[in-house]
């Protein structure tokens, strides 16, 4: 049995379908840009601020959103967005992510000035920068917020398809999910719906398996954030398989906000088991203090993944990618043969 070492996880070509931007920044650019800015953080030094903005204090999900005020403090210009994003696209490609959707709220970086289109327009620029630069192909999913006003959500919507086949690949709701059912942005998923937008939702990780059969049945997402609960509801994975919905797997985030009580009592063994559709993914680097390469270890580790079943989930992870069919299928010939060709060399 090949021997699971994180070179070479690191080798393995990756997909990372659930990726916050503004959990994701490095603590030394935040510390630049709030120099810049004169905004002041909790802590100086990118070590301390590191830690500080690991989350593994929450009790629940709202509190491990808290921290996300910290990082968009910073995040109110073109030029911070795009340097974030270019340097998130960077540190993907360094960890052998070959394809990335990158999600956040425009809604949340609109403080300062910039409109909504100024807003998806600079990190869709640092992106691009990086594709050219270390050849990771990145897309973008807007989000909208649970408990922000149903027009909100219908405005991030239209926003979101106005920027399909330029950068943007989807559309997602995320925030506090106890109290927030998604049925109340009903339409804004409608509306991504007809103009042939897919669709994400997080659900199952701050409310149970019933607010996931919201996101499938109201929302008709395709696929489902987090989706932790799910198993607690065997109809509604049944029907999650039988309809290809895929479950975006975060390990270390599940556990720090308390939707599992340890990576080993995590679902996701049991759902790659089922033979559900899933993606193994980071949720929040910078929260989590964590990377692919990371995450693919502790489910080898804690979850007993072989080599070869985690081939087979990085691959999963392309499969559910929200890119355009023509460019999803020239993505899977072409990592399809990094796949070969990295088993050839451990024979």
């Amino acid at each position: 049995m090949t021997a699971v070492t994180s070179a070479l996880l690191r080798r393995l070509p990756k997909a990372e379908l659930h990726c916050h931007l503004d959990g994701s920044v490095r603590p030394e650019t935040m510390l630049e840009l709030a120099r810049e800015r004169r905004v002041r953080l909790p802590r100086d030094s990118a070590d301390a601020l590191r830690a500080y903005m690991r989350v593994d204090d929450a009790r629940n999900l709202e509190e491990y959103l808290e921290r996300f005020a910290i990082t968009l403090s910073v995040m109110q210009q073109a030029e911070p967005m795009e340097r974030i994003a270019y340097e998130l696209a960077e540190d993907c490609a360094r960890e052998g992510v070959r394809y990335l959707e990158v999600r956040y709220a425009p809604i949340l970086n609109v403080r300062e000035g910039l409109t909504l289109e100024q807003a998806v327009e600079a990190p869709l620029r640092g992106l691009a920068r990086a594709e050219r630069e270390y050849g990771i192909v990145s897309r973008v999913l807007v989000c909208a917020i649970r408990n922000m006003p149903a027009p909100t959500s219908l405005e991030l919507a239209w926003l979101a398809v106005d920027f399909k086949g330029d950068g943007v690949v989807g559309f997602d709701l995320a925030g506090g999910e106890a109290g927030n059912p998604a049925s109340v942005h009903a339409q804004a998923f409608a509306h991504c719906e007809a103009h042939g937008l897919p669709c994400t939702c997080h659900a199952g990780e701050g409310a149970g398996a019933a607010s996931v059969a919201e996101a499938m049945h109201v929302c008709h997402a395709h696929r489902i954030g987090h989706g932790t609960r799910l198993i607690e509801d065997p109809a509604l994975l049944a029907e999650a398989k039988a309809s290809g919905v895929a479950i975006e797997c975060c390990l270390t985030s599940n556990v720090q906000t308390r939707a599992v009580a340890a990576i080993d009592a995590h679902p996701l063994r049991r759902y790659f088991d089922a033979g559900l559709q899933v993606s193994l993914n980071t949720d929040n680097r910078l929260m989590s203090g964590t990377d692919l390469v990371t995450e693919y270890g502790l489910a080898a580790k804690h979850l007993g993944f072989s080599f070869d079943e985690l081939v087979r989930l990085a691959r999963q992870g392309f499969t559910n990618a929200f890119l355009p069919e023509p460019e999803k299928t020239a993505l899977l010939a072409r990592v399809d043969a990094e796949f070969a060709a990295l088993r050839e060399s451990l024979r």
